[in-house]
């Protein structure tokens, strides 16, 4: 059985890790993905209040609530996509899509999913 110290040590152990984990992703990590990371975190939060409000307030125009979260949804794999093809380490995974093919893909995906959103709303 685990005692007091044990979990001490434990809790201790994960806060070291966290805090390292953080150190190496602020001196190691680019700035663009930097700001591509602080975008998908505002989508998340964004999808997050959606569906808390659905939940706890009202889901009245269903489709409404559907269509911001498949928008939501949609955007952050399109930003995961464009992240992981722009990160300077996946350069031997995606060698043929420069970044300025990567970013076009991206926005053209993105209107194209606008494009369904929009048309679902009605």
């Amino acid at each position: 059985m685990a005692g007091p110290k044990a979990s001490s040590q434990s809790q201790a152990t994960l806060s070291h890790t966290v805090s390292t984990l953080w150190k190496s992703y602020l001196h190691k990590t680019p700035d663009r993905l930097k700001f591509v990371d602080a975008f998908l975190m505002f989508l998340v939060l964004s999808g997050v209040i959606q569906f808390a409000y659905c939940v706890l307030v009202t889901n009245f125009p269903f489709n409404a609530f559907l269509a911001g979260f498949a928008s939501t949804v949609g955007q952050f794999v399109l930003t995961a996509s464009l992240r992981a093809q722009v990160n300077p380490e996946n350069r031997t995974e995606f060698k043929e899509v420069s970044p300025e093919r990567a970013f076009a893909d991206f926005a053209l995906g993105s209107i194209v999913l606008h494009f369904f959103v929009f048309n679902f709303l009605g």
